[in-house]
């Protein structure tokens, strides 16, 4: 009796490791457990959308329209379930049109739109961005301040004056502490206390300054001089522009690489993409990518940076290992905003 327990037990055994070792993922969980999702912003105003792109294929595998007109820029959550993205409006930074006042969730993994967040006033909400603390900093241009967001409540629980209007673009420091905002009809620079949650400077910068970014080790601050083909170099500790590294065009996007080494700028006008050595704040190189480079978003796990392309309706992938361009994958009609996600 015990020996046909163990036999019974033994022929239960094999059948479950048999079936366990015939189990073949589908081939969506390969490919988002081998690469990402890279999550796309199409601000054209006749097809405002969001595409998902499925970074190992290199092909977008869903789309998602927005109800609202429109938005410019995206962020996903640290638990890679969701995305928000701020409705604009139908302009441009400091023109006029309609002023939008909601962020729209977007449920990454249904692929539809999950929710949305009244603002409580039409601020054209723009540039969103995660601090380590779990709440979701959002610039309120028309309020001069940006919006502290409870993604778990989903509303806004405080705002932060920035002390100047057209705060359109905002990094954050690695520690969460503080926010850098670039204002661009003022062309300052405004530094935030996140956990204070109040202003502490004003950095004058030029005419106009657009979009902004920071060093993986948060010494300094970087946005584009729109008057000059130049970056300012803003130093954080001292709160001021310490140096400029001049360029062969007009930059818009700027990101530094995880090592610290190189900064990335989107050379929007020269369908370039400029590389900066960080040791020596000087021009390296220039990448050559599709029409009108607005977005630089780089991996932090592998040599890779995203390249949104406007006009061309490309997003461009550079290895950064040659510095080339591998491939271009189709986006949708005026690509922007980038975020990505290795969580699904």
């Amino acid at each position: 009796m015990q020996l046909s327990f163990l036999r019974g037990a033994l022929v239960v055994a094999l059948a479950v490791s048999s079936a366990l070792f015939l189990r073949v993922p589908s081939s969506r969980s390969q490919s988002q457990n081998a690469g990402g999702l890279l999550v796309v912003i199409n601000k054209d105003v006749n097809h405002q959308s969001v595409s998902l792109i499925d970074t190992e294929a290199g092909r977008a595998i869903a789309t998602v329209q927005e109800i609202g007109t429109r938005g410019h820029e995206v962020a996903t959550s640290p638990d890679g379930r969701l995305a928000y993205v701020p409705i604009y409006g139908d302009s441009a930074v400091g023109l006029q049109g309609t002023d939008g006042r909601s962020i729209e969730v977007i449920d990454l993994a249904k692929r539809s739109l999950a929710g949305e967040i009244d603002l409580g006033r039409p601020v054209r909400p723009h540039c969103a961005k995660f601090g380590p603390d779990g709440l979701l900093y959002v610039t309120a241009e028309l309020d001069n301040s940006v919006d502290v967001i409870d993604p778990r409540l989903q509303k806004r629980v405080a705002s932060i004056p920035t002390g100047k209007p057209e705060s359109h673009m905002l990094v954050i420091s690695s520690d969460g502490r503080l926010g850098y905002t670039a204002n661009v009809g003022s062309g300052t620079v405004s530094v935030l206390d996140l956990r204070e949650r109040k202003n502490l400077a004003v950095i004058p910068v030029s005419e106009v300054v657009q979009r902004i970014s920071i060093s993986p080790d948060d010494r300094f601050v970087f946005t584009a001089d729109q008057k000059r083909p130049r970056l300012a170099v803003i130093d954080t500790t001292k709160n001021a522009v310490t140096n400029w590294v001049a360029l062969p065009s007009i930059a818009f996007g700027t990101t530094a690489t995880p090592d610290g080494r190189w900064l990335l700028a989107a050379l929007h006008g020269a369908n370039q993409v400029a590389v900066v050595d960080l040791k020596t704040m000087k021009l390296d190189r220039t990448i050559d990518v599709a029409k009108s480079p607005e977005e630089i978003l780089v991996r932090s796990d592998r040599p890779i940076a995203y390249v949104s392309c406007s006009s061309a309706g490309k997003v461009a992938v550079i290895h950064l290992d040659t510095w080339r361009v591998d491939k271009f994958i189709d986006a949708g009609p005026s690509p922007d905003g980038l975020a990505w996600t290795a969580k699904q």
